[in-house]
């Protein structure tokens, strides 16, 4: 297979050296290599018609074939794909379409583009063969050059945590040099079955997605993660790399369990990013996918991949691994003076995956140092160069005076058996500052006391640490990622939807 510096630059290849066999099933679609090449073909022909220079295609779609022909087609014409997330509320989509001024938005809304966008109205689970003439693509022309690596591909979203999403924008080089660093670290390629099993508007299974076709596997998405789904996948498709965030594999190690199913021998790689894995589950994961290796992933939206922890490396348990290949780590002070190992302080990250700019909803800089930026986590390294996180500057909570990371104290409750998530929040004090409340979702036996929580915590926390109002919500809200969304969380403890543990 050639090299090349675009997302898209390997297709044709794969295409005349496979035509016939399967590259992208989604549910009960499928198409092989020749088809999907020329799909990609005729609508970037399409749309670089329709689209000026230098404006976007906005995608408005969920999983399904018109997401995935529509992202690579406009990677081809050297169109950045603006995907949007189709849960949004409708004037947070509107307010993002109005900032990037996309040339066209793809949806399957009609009511969705304002005065000003081209509105391309497509099913967006209707099969492959059907994508180009809904959006009234011509024939199949001459296969169009490749763009040049620098220019913008992507236009993703932060996950809403926050409450409000901030557009990142990225060039093709930025990823494809995080191809090379991951071909570096595993060893995935044409033979695999790559099954990313989340939405397509969180980078990670993107990236799978874009990987995977990049070395020419067969990539299994699935319009909605659904744990006994996604383990049937596993097995009618002989899937050997998984990429997931923790709470999905943990929903899936617990579906299979409670369905009897056979270990799931074909796996040979377990690829988790968007959370630390606190372990829990580990011997179950062991038992369901005996053959396959385990690795972690550090990073962030603007960032992509930081740090991997692998399971065969002599990584220490509070840590989120080494840096990855081509990756450099510098932890400073406020002041920009870099820290010594063992000493905490901002992570700064100088990277050939880094992101361009903010394309919308941040009007602020990330701090730089050189060719490092920031994104505001708090770690420190150990002298084997391993990653220790402390918290986010932006979750810092002020009690008596003393600066705590939420973080850490989240960890530490997630430790008690009965605890499957938590979340710290500062609350008004007048003599405090601000007092430490915990929020936690139980699992299905769990009611316990305050008192025991607040016993576990003593083992690892000093007692300032430590929370003393501990409280259910009425549901544990997420975001599209599978992490907890803490600007939910706030809004429900404000709202006095929570149940107080005596």
């Amino acid at each position: 297979m050639t090299e090349t510096s675009t997302i898209t630059g390997t297709l044709s290849w794969h295409a005349r050296e496979t035509p016939d066999r399967p590259a992208v099933v989604c549910d009960n679609h499928a198409v092989n290599w020749r088809d999907l090449d020329e799909a990609v073909n005729r609508l970037a022909g399409h749309l670089a018609k329709v689209v000026p220079a230098g404006r976007g295609v906005a995608l408005h779609l969920p999983n399904g074939p018109a997401l995935v022909l529509l992202f690579l087609a406009a990677c081809r014409a050297g169109r950045e794909a603006q995907i949007l997330d189709p849960s949004w509320p409708t004037e947070t989509a509107r307010l993002a379409l109005t900032a990037l001024a996309p040339g066209i938005v793809v949806s399957g809304d009609a009511t969705l583009a304002g005065e000003t966008e081209v509105l391309a109205v497509v099913d967006p689970h209707g099969p492959f063969a059907s994508v180009a003439d809904a959006i009234g693509a011509g024939p199949l022309s001459a296969a169009m050059a490749e763009p040049n690596p620098l220019m913008p591909f992507y236009v993703g979203f932060t996950s809403g945590s926050t409450g409000t999403p901030k557009g990142y924008r990225r060039h093709h080089r930025s990823w494809i040099e995080s191809f090379r660093a991951g071909d570096r670290e595993f060893d995935i390629g044409a033979d695999d079955i790559v099954l990313a099993p989340g939405a397509l508007t969180h980078s990670l299974f993107l990236y799978g997605l874009a990987h995977g076709l990049y070395v020419g596997a067969t990539v299994i998405l699935c319009r909605q993660f659904r744990p006994n789904l996604v383990n049937r996948l596993i097995i009618s498709h002989g899937a050997s790399v998984i990429y997931g965030v923790p709470t999905q594999l943990e929903m899936m190690i617990e579906a299979a369990m409670r369905d009897g199913l056979p270990p799931f021998a074909s796996v040979r790689w377990i690829l988790s990013s968007g959370a630390k894995w606190q372990g829990r589950a580990l011997a179950e994961l062991r038992r369901q996918f005996p053959e396959a290796r385990f690795s972690e992933f550090y990073g962030a939206s603007e960032l992509s991949f930081v740090t991997v922890a692998k399971d065969e490396e002599d990584v220490p348990a509070d840590s989120v691994g080494r840096p990855f290949a081509a990756v450099s780590l510098t932890i400073r002070d406020h002041l920009g003076r870099c820290l010594p190992p063992g000493e905490a302080g901002q992570v700064f990250v100088a990277s050939p995956f880094l992101f361009m700019e903010y394309a919308c909803g941040s009007e602020t800089l990330l701090p730089r140092h050189g060719d490092a930026v920031s994104v505001g986590d708090i770690g420190m390294l150990d002298e084997r160069g391993f990653l220790r996180l402390v918290g986010r500057a932006s979750r810092m909570i002020i009690t008596a005076g003393k600066n705590v990371h939420p973080e850490e104290i989240e960890r530490v409750l997630e430790g008690h058996p009965a605890v499957i998530a938590a979340g710290v929040l500062g609350a008004i004090d007048e003599h405090r500052g601000e007092r430490l409340v915990a929020l936690l979702r139980l699992g299905p036996d769990g009611r316990l006391a305050s008192s025991e929580l607040i016993s576990h915590a003593r083992l690892s926390l000093p007692l300032y640490k430590i929370p003393r109002r501990f409280a259910v919500p009425s549901h544990w809200p997420m975001t599209s990622s599978g992490k907890t969304d803490f600007h939910a969380l706030r809004q429900l403890w404000d709202a006095g939807a929570c149940e107080l543990l005596q």
